[in-house]
This record gives structure tokens, sequence and C-alpha cells, in this order.
């Protein structure tokens, strides 16, 4: 699949991110053991919104002088609707590692660690699965349609079922582990696994790493190919993500106690799905340009949040009352 992207573009990129890894998990206390405050959190996500922004404008700048203004319009907005569409499919991750969580009682101080394990788990899955579907874009442009049929079910089943709670007791994968592997009882700090006289046991922590880097590459299969309706260069594509990854920790550790306020997100969620696999599906009768799918996937999660945050208060007006004659 052709690239504007060189060699030294993509090891920059790879080394960008090694560094950043590097320095959370050694120098901003990503390995320190504690409760991550909201300021902080709130610090993370502005840093990774400001750090992709600031890619899309050396993007531009970059292909404005050695391509055009028009390729670089045309590339900058890919990357610009390729991060929005990922990071609003990434929130969908947000409420499965509140369950996960929440089910396993992990303490919150002790949730950081196991989380960037996860995104570093991630990046490396995503990676498979970029090229995975680059190579069969190239191979069968067909696919897309594929694609797009997924969404679009995708989209369908997450509305109707949107309601709907897992249950983590039933779940396979778990139930799996729980017959296979030996499982302390109890936490034993941050360790994924511990001796005692002289057996390897897992811990529960060990667990819930499993368990996010499996929801990861669930969300993954519906996050790659939707991507693909605005874009097929695998640089667009590959970095998109990885940015949409990158800030998905700090965002969980800023809205993790505020997730139920958002309880009609992922209504909006299943609308942009429906919405990014028809947009594949009527390809060769309609094109919709890169920036009309920028709109309207934004203007989407805005209204899901708006109105979320709407209903919320209204919810806690209207229960205040009683509690006070209470």
């Amino acid at each position: 699949m052709s690239t504007f992207a060189t060699g030294p573009m993509w090891a920059g990129f790879i080394v960008f991110v090694l560094l950043m890894l590097a320095l959370d998990l050694f120098v901003f206390g990503g390995r320190k053991v504690h409760r991550v405050p909201v300021r902080e959190a709130l610090g993370w996500v502005l840093a990774w919104v400001s750090l992709a922004l600031a890619f899309a404008g050396l993007l531009w700048w970059y292909l404005n002088d050695t391509q055009g203004a028009e390729v670089a319009r045309t590339k900058t907005l890919e990357f610009l609707a390729g991060y929005l569409i990922e990071q609003s499919l990434s929130v969908d991750n947000m409420f499965v590692f509140v369950m996960i969580f929440t089910y396993f009682a992990v303490p919150p101080e002790m949730q950081r660690r196991v989380l960037l394990y996860g995104v570093l788990g991630a990046i490396v899955m995503r990676a498979g699965m970029i090229l995975a579907g680059v190579w069969l874009v190239q191979q069968f442009a067909w696919i897309l349609y594929v694609f797009g049929a997924f969404l679009v079910i995708t989209g369908i089943k997450m509305l109707v079922f949107a309601e709907a709670e897992p249950d983590l007791e039933q779940n396979p994968l778990l139930r799996l582990l729980r017959r296979r592997l030996r499982i302390t009882p109890e936490f034993h700090g941050e360790h994924f696994f511990v001796r005692h006289k002289g057996v390897l046991w897992a811990t529960p922590m060990f667990l819930v790493l499993i368990l996010i880097e499996a929801s990861d590459l669930v969300f993954a299969v519906d996050s790659i190919p939707a991507i693909f309706a605005v874009t097929t260069d695998p640089f667009i594509v590959f970095t998109s993500n990885i940015f949409a990854i990158m800030g998905l920790r700090a965002m969980y550790f800023l809205l993790a106690d505020m997730a139920e306020r958002f309880h009609l997100l992922k209504y909006g969620l299943s609308l942009v799905l429906i919405f990014i696999g028809g947009k594949m599906l009527i390809m060769p009768w309609f094109h919709i340009p890169v920036q009309w799918s920028l709109s309207v996937v934004g203007s989407i999660i805005l209204i899901s949040i708006v109105a979320s945050l709407t209903l919320s208060r209204k919810a806690v007006a209207a229960r205040a009352p009683a509690g006070e004659e209470g």
C-alpha cells in the first residue's frame, strides 16, 4: 500500500513512541504505586491531544513543502478524522476497564501499571493488525465492503444491546484461565506472578492484564477497519491509532469515576460505527469527503456527551427533593 512516509519518518515516530513510554515508565512514575489524581490525568489527556494536534501540524507543514497544498490538506484531514474515530471508539474500552477493575476490586493505586502494560500490548497487537489489514486491502480491494458490512452489523448490535451488562463470571477466557492456572486468592502488590513454596502462582492482577489485552483485541477488530473508511495510507492508520491508544490510559483515570454520566455515549459510538460502515458500503456510488466524515463523527460524539451530561444533571435534580424530604 502506497504511502508518502519515508523510512526515517516511520523510524522517527516509533522512536518517539518508545521515548514517551520510557518517560512514563521510568521518569513520570509509571512504576510507582500511586492513585492517579484527576489533575494529573487531565494534564496527560491534554498533553496527548496537544501532541496529536502538533503532529497534524507537522504533517501538514512537511507535505505542503514536499507534495503541495492539496496533498497536505487531504492527508492532514485523514489523520485528524482517523484520530477522532479511534479516540471515540477507544472510549468504549474505558467502560470495559471500569467493569474489569470493579469486578476484581483492584485498588485505584494499583491500576496505573497494569494499564501501562496494557498499552504496550495494545501497540504490538494493533501494529500487527494494521499490517494485516493494509495487506488485505492491497490484495483484495473488495475487503473494504466486508469491513463496512461488519461495522454496520456491529453498530446495530451495539445499539440494540447498549444497556446489557456483560457477566465477567461467565467470560470464557476468564473461566479458561481459572481452570488452567494456579491463582492466588489475593493481590500481591502489582506482581503478576509469585512463588510460594517453590511453585509459581499467578495473581488476580495477571487475570486483569489478560482481560484488558483481550478487550483491546476485540475493540481493535472494530476500530481498525473503521479507519479504512477515511484512509488506506498505512502511516496515517498507524499514527492515528497509536496516538489514540497512548492517550487512553489518561482518559480512563480522568473519566472512570464519571463513567455512568456518559451512559448515552455507547449509543453515539454505535451510530459512528453504522455511519462509517455505511460510508464504506456506498463508496462505489457516492464518495463522502473526509471533512464531512470528521464533522459527522465529531457531531455524534459531542451530542452524545452533551445529552448524557444533561440527562444526568436532570436525574440528580429530580432525586434531590426526595432525598431532602427523607
